[in-house]
């Protein structure tokens, strides 16, 4: 098993033909830990800028955090309770142990007498029924005080050399619960559940054993998907001058990370061994060639993916569960204005940003949103003030406000 290495991939294509939205969905199938991250933003070590081991410790920072949510659901019902019984303890303080027909108010007594006795029957009863009342919802207009943990601790970053930018959450780590304050606040039952319930979901978490879920979870099933690693390779011949130098730096530093090396992170060393490496790239000026043939090695698939034809734009805008015709749709509705859009006009703007990538810039289907955008921009400006009535998009309405911009290259090259 320790033997079989996952096979990198190296995806070659325009922009805006989905790329990253493969890698992302590939993750979210597997329910992997995943972090996108950009070749640009990483500097050879020596130069200021974030390294490359940066980008384990920030999959790690997210695996972390999805583990510690993962435990928070799962502790959700028995904090419900808590929370529950936290709540009827403020809306029903215990009953003090003041002298008798001394009011106190709801103010807890100064001091608990030494022989506390069991609550009676009475005051059992009246539990009972005020925790019926607050699951039929009939107190959730009243107002209760609740003291909530405040986070005041600052967060620190120190940039600088072998992943310093780290110390600062550290630094925060140490400082313990020394930045977390108590902050009492007023609000109404149904909020006051809420609050107290994530509270209470909080504290069952177990730190420890999440950090350790998580960094198996990163070692065996991560995703890294590097983006622009065409801005990284420099061009044969181009000399030794300039950001070169700085560019094969950066690759060299890759190469242990994507073979195979142990990073160091707050949570505690990590294994890159079985992490998959995405890596992505245009590569208009420069070839996947011009990678340094170390790295090149350690990606042995090679997808190439073509432009985005009418066809697929067709289906981009109308199969997806967040097709932008549906979310478009959605804006609408909730100004309470009905969006329907013919399948005639589906095919018409389909039509016309093939015809502007193909003369303007290929942005893949980016272009699509800056199509619906000028299409529908009458109604957007009109709809949260004015009264409009059904909007229904036809191909002929596509084509009459759209046509002009589309025809004309410096124009669609601005407003396209």
């Amino acid at each position: 098993r320790d033997e079989i290495v996952p096979a990198n991939i190296l995806m070659i294509g325009p922009t805006g033909v989905g790329k990253t939205e493969i890698a992302r969905r590939l993750a979210k199938l597997t329910g992997a830990p995943f972090v996108k991250v950009e070749a640009t933003k990483f500097t050879e070590v020596g130069y200021v800028g974030r390294d490359v081991e940066s980008m384990i410790r920030d999959l790690v920072d997210g695996a972390v955090a999805a583990a510690r949510e993962a435990q928070a659901d799962r502790a959700r019902d028995r904090a419900a309770v808590l929370a529950e019984e936290r709540l009827l303890d403020l809306l029903l303080p215990p009953a003090p142990s003041a002298a008798p027909g001394v009011p106190t108010f709801g103010f807890p007594a100064a001091a608990p007498a030494a022989d506390v006795s069991e609550p009676d029957a009475g005051e059992n009863r009246t539990r009972e029924k005020l925790r019926d009342r607050l699951r039929a919802g009939a107190l959730d207009a009243r107002e209760v005080e609740v003291d909530v943990t405040a986070d005041r601790t600052t967060n620190l970053q120190m940039f600088g050399p072998m992943g310093m930018e780290e110390m600062g959450i550290n630094l925060n780590d140490m400082l313990g619960g020394m930045g977390k304050t108590r902050k009492t606040r007023r609000v109404k039952v149904q909020e006051a559940l809420t609050l107290l319930t994530a509270e209470e979901a909080q504290k069952l978490v177990d730190g420890e054993s999440a950090k350790e879920e998580a960094i198996a979870r990163v070692e065996q099933a991560g995703i890294v998907f590097i983006d622009e690693i065409d801005k990284v390779a420099g061009r044969q011949g181009a000399g030794g001058s300039g950001p070169d130098v700085s560019r094969e730096g950066v690759q060299r530093d890759l190469l242990p990370i994507v073979e195979g090396s142990t990073v160091t992170t707050k949570h505690g060393p990590v294994k890159t061994d079985h992490i998959l490496f995405i890596a992505s790239g245009a590569f208009h000026i420069s070839k996947p060639s011009d990678l340094i043939p170390e790295l090149q090695g350690r990606f042995p698939i090679r997808v190439e993916l073509g432009s985005l034809s009418e066809d697929d734009f067709v289906r981009i805008l109308t199969e997806p569960e967040n097709a932008l015709v549906t979310q478009y749709a959605a804006l609408f509705a909730s100004e309470g204005v009905e969006l329907t859009v013919d399948d005639a006009a589906v095919r018409e703007i389909a039509r016309i940003a093939t015809d502007v990538n193909e003369s303007v810039e290929n942005i893949g289907a980016r272009r699509l949103h800056t199509i619906l955008t000028t299409l529908l921009d009458a109604e957007l400006f009109a709809v949260p003030d004015d009264h409009v009535g059904p909007v229904h998009v036809t191909a002929e309405l596509v084509r009459e406000r759209l046509a002009a911009i589309a025809q004309n290259r410096d124009l669609s090259q601005f407003v396209l």
